[in-house]
Formats: C-alpha cells, sequence, structure tokens
C-alpha cells in the first residue's frame, strides 16, 4: 500500500496576496469591497477566502483586544531555561504554557534560552501568583528572568505579504 501523498503547498496568486494584505488590516471588510478593491467579484473573493481557510493560509478569524480595556495592565515578556531539552519535558511545558490563558504567546526558541513567553495578567498579585505556578514551582524550570513592559510601542498579528515573485525564465528555451 502506498503512503499517503502530501498536499502540494498553497500558492497565492496577487489576488490571494491583496486579499491577505486587506483582511490582515481589517478582517471585517466586506467581501463586496474587497473585491472592488482587488478587482475580483465578490463571489471570487468568497471562494479565495473559504480556499485560504482550508489550506490553513488564514488560520482564524479573531478579534484582537485592548488589554487595558480588560485592566489587563501587566505584560511581560519572560525567556525561561528548563533543566533538560528532553522531548517529554519540552512537550510538557508547552501544554502547560499552551493552556494558560495569560499566556498570550509562546515560542520555543534556540539560543541558550528553551521558550520565550509573552504574558498579559490584571495586575502585579496576578502577575506573581502565576510566576510561581509556571516557574517558580515547576520542576522542570531551571531558571526564568521577567522582563516588564513599560509600555506597549507596537502590537499585532499581521504577517507581511510578499509580492509575487515572477517565475524564473525556463533556461532550457531557445
Amino acid at each position: 500500500m502506498p503512503g499517503k501523498r502530501a498536499s502540494p503547498p498553497f500558492v497565492l496568486d496577487r489576488y490571494d496576496r491583496a486579499i491577505l494584505r486587506l483582511v490582515q488590516q481589517d478582517n471585517k471588510t466586506p467581501q463586496r469591497v474587497i473585491a472592488e478593491a482587488v478587482a475580483l467579484s465578490t463571489a471570487a473573493i468568497q471562494r479565495r477566502i473559504a480556499a485560504m481557510e482550508a489550506a490553513g493560509v488564514i488560520v482564524a478569524n479573531v478579534a484582537l483586544v485592548d488589554p487595558e480595556a480588560l485592566s489587563a495592565t501587566i505584560t511581560s515578556i519572560v525567556e525561561v531555561h528548563l533543566h533538560d531539552e528532553r522531548a517529554a519535558t519540552v512537550d510538557a511545558a508547552k501544554a502547560l504554557f499552551r493552556g494558560t490563558p495569560e499566556v498570550q504567546q509562546c515560542y520555543y526558541v534556540t539560543g541558550g534560552t528553551s521558550f520565550v513567553l509573552v504574558i498579559v495578567a490584571s495586575d502585579m498579585r496576578t502577575y506573581e501568583r502565576l510566576t510561581r505556578r509556571l516557574f517558580a514551582e515547576n520542576e522542570a524550570v531551571k531558571s526564568y528572568r521577567s522582563l516588564v513592559a513599560l509600555d506597549r510601542v507596537k502590537t499585532g498579528a499581521a504577517v507581511t505579504v510578499p509580492e509575487e515573485r515572477p517565475s524564473p525564465p525556463d533556461q532550457f528555451t531557445t
């Protein structure tokens, strides 16, 4: 029995790229407005967005909330050093961090640090309890360092959408 074939990567054309730029600015932009901006029909926009969602290019449609509107005034960037990098240790840490609502972002990284987290908490007391539970009382954590943000200079989730590159000419054509 042959192995399962991997599906080819989703190829973005100039229209898909333009659509992605627009929906990353405001995901509530009406499809008719997007259609006008990229010179396609509304039905084509709807099909393209659905195809990008199905392919995993668009992974979520979410609202970005200002933490201060919910009195979440503490933002901290935390470097976490594990005692070891065994798969079980790393997987357990990933699960713990992924399951903690206050952990807004979590990256498993190289360079002597195991993880870098962005944590948002309502106040310093809540943050202190969280750091005890996640790091200080966690046997897998060797050490951690918190960098408390003084100002949110720039936050966001948009990914730069590069321009479409033309295909290289066929070198065997005469």
